[in-house]
């Protein structure tokens, strides 16, 4: 080992730093680097979720207002709202309305439309939180994987 040379070089960088080539994201799924088909970057895909959310909790405080909700069923239908808004919207469109503001779409890997039971099942995943957070190296979380789905550009 030369000096300077730390055992922990390779492995604790990362597979680049150990100087496989990884490519971009969506490489490997055959998608373009850049443009529009191109993976969705994390940034685009944050501020959709925001959007959404703000969509869910504008609904549920209208709702509340209405039906003299506690503060936690307000809670409660307000998740329920952004979960059936996220169904919806992406097994019909493939996008939601922070989707659609923010220029992405949820396309399945196949070709085939998202539909009902993957859209479903991506959006259970998505409200459990922790998958949707497990992002492999073409951006696509445990949900996407699930549902054999990727968010690109449009």
């Amino acid at each position: 080992m030369s000096k300077g040379t730390r055992w922990t070089q390779t492995w604790l960088g990362g597979a680049r730093a150990a100087g496989a080539d990884l490519g971009y994201p969506g490489e490997r799924l055959g998608l373009p680097e850049k443009g529009s088909g191109a993976v969705a970057g994390y940034g685009r895909r944050i501020v959709a979720l925001l959007l959404d959310l703000l969509v869910a909790a504008l609904i549920g405080a209208l709702l509340a207002n209405v039906l003299d909700w506690s503060p936690g069923t307000r809670s409660l239908a307000n998740t329920g709202i952004f979960a059936l808004q996220a169904w919806l919207l992406t097994a019909t469109l493939g996008m939601t309305i922070g989707k659609r503001l923010t220029g992405i779409r949820v396309v399945r890997l196949d070709g085939k439309p998202v539909g009902p039971g993957w859209s479903l099942a991506r959006t259970f995943l998505l409200i459990l939180i922790i998958p949707a957070m497990i992002w492999d190296r073409d951006n696509r979380g445990m949900h996407d994987r699930a549902a054999n789905t990727i968010v690109i550009n449009t």
